[in-house]
């Protein structure tokens, strides 16, 4: 092995990720007989195999695991060098790879990224949006900066930090406004309507009904709350939105919300990053801001809490 450089591990690194040679050439900005070529000149400087490719799946061999695990570690350091060599020269942060879920990126998104990068001119922000589980394995991979989650996450190489707690609504068909708000125990008997699995806010619904994943029951699901919002106006059933996501996605349905008597079903979300990087002190400030933007009057729902970090912590 000798004169293996950055570039052949990120790009070895982009095929991993993807499974495929064309889908890592197009996210990493580069021809794929370029990147190919690349990719075999590394294997032949190891004289070993990465990859094995088949007819349309290219997967790791048992070397190429072990080989991509330690060049992920590589690259996650040579990026945190990075950082602390912008911060030693007095800047901010130049670029911001933030993941955020799906239940809460459209809703908050819009707003963040102006507030952002109004008040850090220059800030180079890239948003991946995705489900919990992908965004904390490419956060500890060095692939993202933070992340807004549901927490807890429960991670020990992560620092969390809470930013608001909301309420969960029950979204029924506009005929059913008059009728009584059920308990947990009905909405059992009821057709919940759910996002798909994967998402932890399906888990946090279940919960909430004394539901498990396996329950016996016919549900329909679907891949974003807009969509379950509209199949409750088609009449198809009920479902629970977090309180963020009203003002969006019942505006142009014909739907009632109601809110649930006593303690109602609710999720913490907060902010995540690696308890590594030299980027942490602007972690903190960005999740401040953050947490400011949501207090604000136009920043979130009346029913939205900014959570009080020195109480949760």
């Amino acid at each position: 092995m000798k004169n293996l450089t950055l570039k052949h591990l990120r790009y070895a690194c982009a095929v991993a990720d993807h499974g495929h040679f064309g889908n890592a050439a197009e996210a990493s900005a580069i021809s794929q007989p370029a990147l190919s070529m690349q990719v075999r000149d590394l294997e032949n400087r190891l004289g070993l195999p990465v990859f094995e490719r088949g007819p349309r799946v290219v997967q790791l061999t048992t070397f190429g695991a072990d080989f991509i695990a330690r060049a992920r570690a590589i690259l996650q350091s040579v990026d945190e060098l990075g950082d602390l060599v912008q911060l030693s020269q007095g800047s901010m942060i130049g670029r911001l790879r933030l993941g955020i879920i799906p239940t809460v990126a459209p809703y908050l998104l819009p707003r963040l990224i102006g507030d952002l990068t109004q008040t850090y001119p220059g800030l180079d922000l890239h948003v991946r949006e995705t489900m919990t589980p992908r965004l904390i394995a490419e956060l500890s991979a060095g692939q993202l900066d933070a992340a807004i989650v549901a927490l807890p996450v429960s991670e020990p190489s992560l620092t969390e930090v809470p930013l608001l707690k909301e309420d969960f609504v029950l979204v029924r068909p506009i005929a059913d406004a008059d009728k009584p708000v059920p308990d947990a125990r009905q909405l059992r008997e009821m057709r919940l309507l759910l996002l798909e699995e994967g998402h932890c806010f399906r888990d946090q619904a279940l919960a909430f009904c004394k539901m498990g994943a396996a329950h016996p029951r016919e549900w329909l699901d679907g891949s974003a709350l807009a969509t379950l919002v509209q199949m409750v106006g088609a009449g198809i059933g009920v479902t629970l939105i977090p309180d963020m996501a009203v003002p969006v996605e019942t505006r142009a349905a014909p739907v009632c919300v109601t809110r649930f008597s006593g303690t109602p079903p609710s999720r913490t979300i907060g902010m995540v990053w690696r308890r590594s990087t030299p980027l942490a002190a602007q972690m903190q400030r960005i999740s401040d801001e953050i947490r400011h933007l949501l207090q604000s009057p136009a920043g979130a729902p009346d029913h939205l809490t900014a959570v009080d970090v020195a109480s949760e912590t």
